[in-house]
């Protein structure tokens, strides 16, 4: 259901900008579906996740392109040469696409697991060795967070969107702390990376999405502390990260941490 927000803001557009929004809109839609089945059956052919996830971020890349949408990258030389964690704020759909765009190939999603089911998109993730996470189900979540600890202490790199899902209104939800509890296990820095912009172009509930400018700033990385235990050290990565983003996003904060 559209927030009254949303619908009394669409109430108020101009019938004009409404169609140019319709139209455009449709384009980036069908610009995105024609980019992704190319991808989607390349990756089905192409060996070796490295090759994968270039071809992944290089549709990325045109798919921002085409859709006239201008992206700005700052603070790149944070991301360590070894393995780290990637934490970003979550804002919008095309949150995937852009990171997909910003990071090397080294890296892996960590995503809820809704979006294994979802068509031609969990495909395509389970293609670029995306790790599913399940939010509802302890036992099962349990046993997902015991696997994507396994696949950080094999050294691969991961992203995470922390907050988990999104919402329509600016600010910054709650962290649950999966990416600073892999962090913790494999003795590897977090890297706090700040999205901006991607809310204004495709905000919730809105299905058209608009051009505009992305700016993604990575953060100095932050190591776990040491000499505490493991649950301890996810705890102070956790605080330490979400306070650096929520410094540098220019949004309120919506919720604190989990305790």
């Amino acid at each position: 259901m559209s927030s009254p927000t949303a619908t009394t803001a669409a109430a108020r557009e101009h019938p004009a900008a409404l169609l140019a929004r319709v139209i455009f809109g449709s384009y980036a839609w069908l610009v995105f579906i024609v980019i992704a089945l190319v991808l989607l059956l390349s990756l089905l052919v192409v060996p070796g996740m490295d090759r994968r996830r270039h071809l992944a971020g290089v549709a990325s890349r045109l798919i921002l392109r085409l859709t006239f949408t201008r992206l700005v990258v700052t603070g790149a030389q944070h991301l360590p040469v070894g393995q780290c964690v990637v934490a970003a704020n979550h804002a919008s759909y095309i949150d995937a696409i852009v990171i997909k765009a910003v990071l090397p190939e080294n890296y892996a999603y960590v995503v809820k697991r809704e979006m294994a089911n979802v068509p031609l998109a969990g495909l395509l993730l389970r293609r670029i060795g995306t790790e599913f996470v399940e939010r509802f189900n302890r036992h099962k979540g349990s046993l997902d967070a015991r696997r994507v600890l396994r696949t950080a202490s094999s050294g691969q790199s991961l992203l995470f969107f922390p907050e988990g899902t999104f919402v329509g209104e600016p600010g910054l939800l709650k962290f649950h702390s999966g990416a600073f509890k892999s962090a913790a296990y494999a003795r590897c820095p977090v890297v706090p990376c700040v999205i901006r912009g991607t809310r204004a172009i495709l905000q919730s509930p809105r299905f058209f999405p608009r051009p505009g400018l992305i700016e993604v700033e990575l953060l100095p990385p932050i190591w776990p502390p040491e000499g505490l235990e493991s649950e301890d050290v996810a705890r102070q990565l956790r605080e330490q990260t979400r306070a650096a983003i929520l410094e540098r996003l220019g949004e309120p904060d919506r919720g604190g941490v989990f305790a």
